[in-house]
């Protein structure tokens, strides 16, 4: 198909090259990297411009002697068919090594097949669907930051302990949404608790969720869980309040960042319980990177951001180490050494990649301070939980992913 006007215009606006260490030979290879993912929709906050300055960040950081590296970035509209469009004429004819980001999980799912027939690499930041490394795994794929299991695990299974044992769901009809209400009830389930209803709602066009919080709240149910993002999930967290649902039922945002509860406010989103696996003030490390990007960025960075970060300078760090023509004539070889090869950096710390392509970090439940615990417009989250990064996401066994043997 032929691309729509706006998605060539952000991948020409956008491709500036950002030379690792520059030379006056004109033939070092050159790495490209292109951050696809939603620039101008309902998750514009949630990836867009943050997501590609986190990648150059990386790019500026990285110590390289023998390759250039340039970013490239652009708008898929949360549209399958733009992203194939878009990924094979940067494969075909822009010389695009790996794209990262991807947000929206059939974007991401669609990708990926495109990426294992090119043998190129996808590396899926913002992206939820614990299908990534399950049926819908590849040699060429590797999932960073969270999924859908881990963020059931972590927060629906917290709040079912701490009494949290009725729950109503409120998702969008689409893969990403079905499978963390799915991956939700399982945890409910499993802790004892109850699903006691759902209201599937149409993505993108509902904006007014006032008849489903109706149904919620009459349903009994102590938890109201919220399984769409971005834009969807501060105008539920909102029309809540105006509702006065949060007077009755404990509101769970079970994938929320910090660039939305910003955006909803503390006042409002003061209470709530999510998880993610990086925040700016978790600890020395995390503080460091957040000042280094500061003067770069309008939105500071959230786990799905600082992982385009964190997984650049990974694949950077692998290719220096296989060489750069290794690594840009075979993604496959490059994701199998991507995964011997253990992960450290600023925003996550020490880590690794499993088998079946699953980044393997701590996840940390938060809840939202109260407006009088604040310090600060960011100042939002405080620790009350962490799973371990050995549990925090789904058994490798139990994954279905083709690629792992019995």
């Amino acid at each position: 198909m032929l691309l729509s006007r706006r998605s060539l215009l952000a991948t020409t606006a956008a491709a500036a090259a950002i030379p690792a260490r520059r030379s006056r030979a004109q033939t070092r290879p050159v790495v490209r990297i292109g951050v696809m993912n939603d620039m101008s929709g309902p998750y514009r906050d949630v990836n867009g411009p943050t997501s590609v300055a986190c990648a150059k960040q990386a790019v500026q950081e990285f110590a390289a002697g023998a390759f250039d590296v340039e970013v490239v970035s652009a708008d898929h509209q949360n549209k399958p068919d733009v992203a194939v469009s878009l990924a094979r004429e940067w494969f075909d004819q822009r010389g695009v090594d790996i794209i990262i980001d991807a947000a929206a999980t059939s974007c991401a799912l669609a990708l990926a097949g495109v990426v294992k027939e090119k043998n190129k690499i996808l590396i899926p930041t913002s992206t939820a669907s614990s299908d990534l490394t399950g049926s819908a795994c590849t040699p060429n794929s590797i999932h960073w930051v969270y999924d859908t299991y881990m963020e059931a695990r972590s927060t629906g299974g917290a709040m079912v302990k701490a009494g949290g044992d009725s729950w109503y769901f409120i998702t969008p009809n689409y893969a990403f949404g079905v499978a963390t209400q799915r991956d939700t009830t399982h945890f409910v389930e499993a802790a004892g608790g109850k699903v006691l209803g759902a209201q599937i709602y149409p993505f993108p066009e509902t904006t007014d969720f006032s008849a489903f919080l109706v149904k919620a709240q009459g349903s009994g149910a102590k938890i109201l869980g919220i399984c769409g993002a971005g834009a969807d999930l501060i105008n539920i967290v909102k029309q809540a309040h105006e509702f006065g649902l949060t007077q009755k039922m404990n509101l769970a945002a079970m994938v929320a960042y910090t660039t939305d509860m910003r955006a909803i406010g503390i006042e409002l989103a003061a209470g709530t319980r999510l998880s993610e696996t990086y925040y700016w003030d978790l600890n020395d490390r995390a503080r460091s990177f957040q000042k280094r990007i500061a003067s770069k960025v309008t939105l500071w960075p959230n786990m799905a951001q600082a992982g385009d970060y964190s997984c650049t300078l990974h694949y950077l760090k692998t290719v220096a180490d296989m060489g750069a023509a290794a690594a840009k004539a075979d993604g496959a070889a490059t994701v199998a050494r991507m995964k011997a090869m253990p992960t450290d950096d600023d925003c996550f710390g020490p880590g690794k990649i499993r088998e079946d392509g699953r980044k393997l970090t701590p996840a940390y439940l938060f809840e939202v301070k109260q407006p009088s615990e604040s310090k600060g417009e960011w100042d939002l989250y405080k620790l009350i939980g962490t799973t371990p990064a050995d549990e925090a996401f789904r058994p490798l066994s139990e994954g279905a992913c083709p690629m792992v043997k019995a």
